[in-house]
């Protein structure tokens, strides 16, 4: 069991970067290029560890503990999902409270971060991130929060429930509920059609530009967070999807193929699509929005016998 738990939190910290690696790789496949390998983002990283840090004189020690705040929330809200071996490191009721607002704070830090260099560029990225997140987290809170009502157990088991507990809508529940977390990982993972991460345009970005002025270790720490809660809310989709009652190990093999599964569906869509224009992007979201309220609907025809 420690074995397992051990692996559990290796593959949390060490996947992002192999996530980040397979959707760089997809991408290229896609552009008749060879493309990078998939440890990259970790050599990538690791470099800029290495690196000196240029800090601001107009900064405050805002700018300097969020890189921190960021990694150690995102880490500490992964104690309380399941993770590859389909257990969580903490079971308790109410878990998706903390997990959503232990992320919650390190967003708030990565936003004052960026406001806190008086940067205006940095400020409308923060400010459309803000306005983004405003968004998501209500839809979030609907469909996880649905699904538990559900079971009547507030605990992140009611994932793997669903079936059990709704019948002949539970088809229809899951396939709503992992579309809506999917969408929640294109847009809390800047990713395209809400972002585009190898942009260098001030005026159409949204998370690079908050980081513009991080450098070395601290850009390297915002970098892997962001990798880290992509992962998380892929490790959701996966417990939705692995059946319980598996084996361990065979947990952990179904878990790594769903989330190489969704790297490579990520690195498709941004190969056939570009990203949206701004003005839309919050159409885009509300579709999130939209798709939250399906499920809050079906749960409800089930509970109530619609």
């Amino acid at each position: 069991m420690i074995l397992v738990k051990l692996l559990d939190i290796i593959i949390l910290l060490v996947a992002p970067f192999l996530m980040a690696g397979i959707i760089k790789k997809t991408k290229a496949f896609w552009g008749g290029r060879k493309g990078p390998s998939i440890f990259q983002p970790l050599h990538d990283f690791i470099k800029l560890l290495k690196k000196e840090m240029v800090i601001s004189n107009t900064t405050s020690l805002v700018f300097k503990i969020a890189p921190i705040i960021m990694i150690v929330s995102v880490i500490f809200a992964s104690l309380f999902i399941p993770l590859a071996s389909g257990e969580s490191i903490f079971t308790v009721s109410g878990g998706l409270i903390i997990f959503a607002y232990t992320l919650s704070l390190g967003k708030f830090f990565a936003l004052i971060s960026a406001m806190d260099t008086g940067s205006s560029f940095e400020g409308m990225g923060a400010s459309r991130e803000a306005c983004f997140t405003s968004i998501v987290e209500p839809a979030f809170f609907i469909t996880i929060g649905s699904i538990m009502a559900l079971s009547g157990n507030l605990t992140f088991d009611s994932l793997q429930q669903i079936m059990s507990n709704a019948g002949h809508y539970g088809i229809l529940i899951k396939i709503f509920a992992i579309v809506v977390l999917f969408l929640m990982i294109l847009i809390e993972g800047s990713r395209v059609p809400v972002d585009d991460p190898a942009t260098h345009l001030e005026l159409t970005m949204i998370h690079e530009v908050m980081i513009l002025d991080n450098s070395g270790s601290d850009l390297a720490l915002f970098t892997w967070a962001n990798g880290i809660k992509m992962m998380l809310i892929s490790s959701l989709i996966a417990y939705i999807i692995i059946p319980a009652g598996l084996n361990d190990w065979v947990n952990i093999v179904a878990y790594l193929a769903i989330i190489a599964l969704i790297s490579v569906i990520i690195g498709t869509i941004e190969s056939g699509m570009a990203r949206i224009r701004m003005s839309h992007v919050f159409e885009f979201i509300f579709i999130m929005s939209s798709l939250a309220l399906v499920v809050f609907a079906l749960v409800t025809a089930k509970m109530f016998g619609g």
